[in-house]
């Protein structure tokens, strides 16, 4: 009976299949799923977009601490890019960007004119800075003024005694590599000359390691920025001529050691476009108030330092009582170079004034 039955039901699924295309047991799969769709095809993937290069940042400790260490955090936070921080020194931050191993470079100084490594950079000025003199809190002298340290760098004052403390040795603190920014910044400002051979024993690889020993030397002298310190009760800064460092004095020019500090890039590197991008955000607003948490002055904020320059080299040469010449020779030239090559540098903005007063000059002399 059971072969019957079966003889039976295949051949009304024969005769199913025959008039209606379809297997018997595909529509009985389909009566238990009627809900069971075909599946749809799938959608083109959309094109990747190309991630965004992490930029390399090399540079010294000075401009590290000062700003880039909190501007890439928010330039991070707000997913504008990657950079990656390397802090070590001036000069190996600005060589790394030549040979094109780092993209950007942090320094406390402009451009050194003539040196090769340097020429095919451009350095933008990001802010103002003080540099300054700092020692142990358990040293009493609270000032020095400009011929104390122009004569303390150069072994003539060796002794606390001099400047109204103990009769104990000045144990100056210099930092030891090539050309660094801190150092060559305060010795162009003293002598005109950042490469200046002073007489400073102690040598450190940068400022923050220079800090750490001037804290544990009640007899320690040594230079570095003022926002690395100025909330460090572990260190005293000194005044210059009865004048603090402070936000006010940096920008109005009184406080007499003001210098700058600059990003350096160059103009085509593989990374450019990134680059630009992590400068401009530097010098917008929200960079800006990241500039003055950090005690500094944004450098668009104050122009009219880049006027006070004369005036600031004239004050420490009346003070120290320098007669070596300032080089001045075809200005133009100089001004025209510097434009070409460091278009933003204090350097290009000295040169530029200079040369359009000794064209002023000119003029006026042979109208006469």
């Amino acid at each position: 009976m059971k072969s019957v039955h079966k003889y039976i039901f295949s051949v009304l699924g024969i005769l199913f299949a025959l008039t209606t295309g379809t297997p018997l047991a595909a529509q009985t799969a389909a009566a238990k799923h009627p809900t069971a769709k075909t599946a749809a095809p799938k959608a083109a993937a959309k094109p990747k977009i190309p991630a965004e290069p992490t930029i390399i940042w090399r540079g010294d400790r000075a401009t590290e601490r000062a700003f880039m260490a909190d501007l890439v955090r928010e330039y991070e936070a707000k997913k504008l890019g990657k950079v990656t921080l390397q802090p070590f020194s001036t000069i190996s931050g600005i060589d790394a960007v030549h040979d094109g191993t780092a993209d950007i470079a942090g320094s406390a100084r402009a451009a050194v004119p003539g040196r090769a490594e340097e020429s095919d950079l451009t350095f933008y000025p990001i802010a103002w800075e003080a540099l300054v003199p700092i020692t142990s809190p358990k040293n009493p002298v609270d000032n020095v003024t400009l011929k104390q340290l122009y004569d303390i760098y150069l072994g003539r004052l060796t002794s606390w005694k001099d400047l109204g403390g103990g009769d104990e040795p000045i144990n100056l603190y210099g930092v030891a590599a090539s050309q660094d920014g801190v150092e060559y910044s305060v010795r162009k400002l003293l002598y005109h000359k950042g490469d200046q051979a002073v007489s400073v024993p102690r040598l450190y690889l940068n400022t923050s390691r220079l800090e750490e020993g001037v804290m544990i030397d009640p007899h320690a002298l040594g230079f570095t920025t003022d926002s690395a310190v100025y909330s460090n009760r572990g260190i005293k800064v000194l005044k210059i001529e009865g004048r603090s460092a402070t936000t006010t004095t940096i920008a109005d020019g009184s406080y007499p050691l003001f210098s700058a500090l600059y990003l350096a890039a160059r103009s085509d590197g593989k990374n450019q476009a990134a680059v630009d991008k992590f400068i401009a955000f530097a010098m917008s607003d929200e960079g800006k108030a990241i500039l003055r948490r950090r005690q500094l002055i944004p450098y668009a904020d104050a122009p009219t330092l880049l006027t006070k320059l004369d005036e600031q080299i004239a004050y420490i040469d009346a003070q120290t009582g320098s007669t070596q010449p300032r080089p001045v020779s075809a200005p133009q030239a100089t001004a025209d170079f510097l434009q070409r090559t460091q278009p933003n540098s204090i350097e290009a903005q000295e040169a530029k004034a200079r040369a359009a007063a000794d064209r002023a000059a000119k003029e006026k002399t042979a109208g006469h």
